[in-house]
């Protein structure tokens, strides 16, 4: 399994094709957000983000299953709809022009943290869908059927301790007090984390990035 240590070496190693769908997988603050959108622009006009967050379940839907408290474990995500759509891109970019169908996805919004429907429009003319999220390389609870759908798929690594520092700043700036971030980032945050460190076994390469 190769280790990538920057973008340029990210980018290159891309699979070619007319589309190409990519998994950035990694824990809680890890960086898989930040290096997403920095490949992204690396790569131009011709590729788009499409972060997992906005497939997470609806505060009131979260509230419903008594899963609120545990917002961002896996059974918090909508992943039947992130497997249909990307189903729908494999469909839609299996020949590249610019008439085709174009997808729809939902975005995210931190600040409330809720789902945007209809959000990310991406046309046939992408010819390179960036995927990034937590569990992407899970392999139960329905998040098996979402490695085989992406081309290649990559984990980033990063010192716990740099993460959870990460992490409790991130909380803070989305307006949890200290102590709630610091407690948000221990908890639910790191349970998370062990099991997505789990995952990384399965990525096809590892992202080491400072």
């Amino acid at each position: 399994m190769a280790t990538i240590r920057s973008i340029d070496e990210l980018a290159a190693s891309l699979p070619e094709g007319e589309r190409a769908i990519v998994g950035i997988a990694g824990a809680p603050g890890a960086g898989k957000s930040t290096i997403a959108a920095q490949l992204v622009a690396h790569l131009g006009p011709t590729a788009v983000l499409l972060p997992m967050d906005g497939f997470h379940l609806p505060q009131a839907e979260l509230r419903r299953l008594g899963r609120r408290e545990r917002m961002g474990a896996p059974d918090t995500f909508d992943v039947d709809g992130l497997v249909a759509t990307l189903r729908a891109l494999r469909a839609s970019g299996s020949s590249f022009r610019n008439d085709g169908d174009s997808v729809t996805a939902p975005g995210f919004n931190r600040e409330i943290e809720e789902p945007v429907p209809n959000a990310i429009t991406i046309s046939p003319s992408f010819r390179k869908v960036v995927v990034e999220g937590n569990y992407l390389l899970l392999e139960r609870d329905g998040w098996e059927a979402v490695a085989p759908l992406l081309d290649a798929t990559y984990f980033v690594q990063l010192g716990d301790g740099i993460r959870l520092e990460r992490l409790i700043a991130r909380h803070m700036r989305f307006g949890k007090s200290p102590a709630d971030a610091r407690a948000w980032a221990t908890g639910p945050d790191e349970a998370n984390a062990r099991i997505i460190a789990a995952t990384a076994r399965h990525a096809d390469h590892l992202i080491a990035l400072r």
